[in-house]
């Protein structure tokens, strides 16, 4: 898989944990999207451009031929995304009681 690729689906994967916090009420350790999202419109909204910026980064990265670096983030996202679904999934279902 190209590795903007892989960068564009654990961005969409994070997104997706970010979501799945939100909706259980967790609050967001990220300083720049707890910033964006606070700032924004909308919290979806300020999570989207963030992501959307990021993709935009990615780009130029591949555009400069700097697949080291993407790879690099690609393996920060992937143990993010990771991460938050071992946290969704233990402790998710005690924020519903």
């Amino acid at each position: 898989m190209h590795v903007l690729t892989a960068f564009i689906y654990l961005q969409l994967l994070d997104a997706l944990t970010t979501i799945a916090f939100m909706m259980h009420k967790v609050e967001e350790m990220n300083p720049l999207i707890k910033w964006a999202m606070r700032e924004s419109f909308n919290p979806l909204l300020g999570l989207a451009m963030v992501k959307v910026a990021a993709v935009v980064l990615a780009v130029l990265c591949v555009a400069s031929s700097r697949y080291g670096v993407l790879r690099k983030v690609n393996v920060f996202f992937a143990l993010v995304v990771a991460y938050n679904v071992v946290v969704l999934i233990l402790v998710a279902p005690a924020l519903r009681h």
